[in-house]
């Protein structure tokens, strides 16, 4: 780590002010449906109470958008953490003013608190300066363990850290560049990419990125039909952005350019319509016909996909293979997951990106199979394009921090 980490910093009697993610899925009667996120901030939270330091949390939930939203509270966000903690943690349903304050003011050594939705303030999305001034009057030091909003520069991720002489990384945040940075920089080979997903629009600028890097890119989910478009295919009705074809065109021209394995899907599991009860059969990439959809990969591209990953000793995987959430058409999706738990096994490194990825593998059950599970799906991406994310480039750098002390 180029950058202070929370073990570079004394903690015992601060008020550490800590940005979590705890964006967490809530369920019908308002309980925390998924507690991932929570779980994944714990290291960075005892290691704070531990040490006598007194944990000031705040995260977002939702997207409230500036106004007061009772069902995005996080409010269940606090009571399960206190379950996870095993003792109190104090919940605050405000960010800034008296009552906070107060709470802190109250508060011991070995002792948290959790202040409400950040995202129940305009302020917090805008970056405001006098918001994230009010925050960091709430702390001496600071800590961003929440990877999942790195790409943000909001307040609480980038503002704050204006006022703070030590601005440091959470456990998580560091795992997650640890195992992004190792995949980009330094990754053990054969390094296989698989990206799925609905659109190429979302992920172009991580192909670019990864084309000079990886030893085979493997593609499937419904970014694969606008490729086939640009190869002159039949695709159907499929999912197709008819302004990346072009894009389409370019990326797979630099592909043959660099000799690079690039593999889009043999065969795909179609439809009339994208329904569990809809009847389904298995056709070549060459014989789609014209009022179906693909809607998963097919036998022969899950057996070709899985023969790349078993020779792999690196592989980031990032989007389905097809519609997971329809059961009928989550095979592909969930053999390939089956494929990475079992050469995790084996010794090679994989790297889940976040969102549709890190919930297809929590359906297949394996999410303690594999090496890291990005927390955060848009976070993880910008990542991987080679872009600077602002929450982590605000923390403090190690070297100037050591020199001066």
């Amino acid at each position: 780590m180029e950058k202070l980490t929370i073990d570079d910093l004394q903690l015992k009697d601060k008020n550490v002010l800590v940005r979590v993610d705890f964006n967490v899925p809530l369920g019908e009667k308002g309980q925390v449906a998924n507690d991932k996120r929570i779980v994944a901030s714990l290291p960075t939270i005892k290691k704070i109470l531990q040490d006598g330091g007194k944990a000031i949390l705040m995260s977002h939930l939702g997207r409230p958008k500036g106004k007061r939203v009772p069902e995005m509270s996080l409010a269940a966000a606090a009571k399960r953490l206190e379950d996870l903690l095993g003792k109190p943690v104090r919940f605050v349903n405000n960010c800034t003013g008296p009552e906070v304050e107060k709470a802190i003011c109250e508060l011991k050594p070995g002792e948290c608190l959790l202040l409400e939705n950040l995202r129940y303030y305009k302020e917090e999305t805008d970056n405001d300066p006098d918001f994230a001034k009010k925050l960091a009057s709430l702390g001496e030091v600071y800590v961003n363990d929440a990877f999942g909003t790195a790409h943000r520069a909001h307040a609480s991720t980038e503002g704050v850290t204006k006022y703070f002489d030590q601005c440091a990384a959470g456990y998580l945040m560091q795992k997650e560049l640890r195992y992004l940075s190792m995949a980009l920089t330094n990754p053990k080979r054969p390094f296989v990419a698989i990206l799925g997903g609905a659109k190429i629009s979302g992920k172009i600028d991580v192909i670019s990125s990864l084309m000079d890097k990886v030893d085979a890119l493997l593609i499937g989910g419904g970014m694969a039909f606008t490729f086939l478009k640009a190869m002159g295919k039949e695709i159907g009705k499929s999912l197709v952005e008819p302004d990346k074809i072009d894009l389409a065109k370019d990326v797979l021209k630099k592909a043959e350019e660099k000799k690079l394995y690039f593999k889009l899907p043999e065969d795909f599991v179609v439809a009339q319509e994208a329904k569990q009860d809809a009847p389904s059969w298995v056709v070549g990439k060459d014989s789609i016909p014209p009022d179906c959809l693909g809607l998963d990969i097919g036998p022969k591209t899950l057996s070709e996909f899985s023969r790349e990953l078993k020779k792999a000793k690196t592989v980031l995987s990032n989007g389905p293979m097809g519609v997971f959430e329809i059961d009928k058409f989550a095979t592909g999706t969930m053999k390939i997951a089956e494929v990475l738990a079992e050469i995790t096994q084996k010794g090679t490194t994989t790297i889940v990106g976040g969102g549709d990825s890190a919930a297809a593998v929590a359906k297949a059950g394996l999410e303690d199979k594999l090496s890291h599970i990005s927390t955060g799906g848009g976070a993880s991406l910008e990542f991987l394009e080679g872009k600077t994310l602002p929450g982590v480039a605000a923390l403090t750098d190690k070297q100037s921090a050591l020199s001066t002390d």
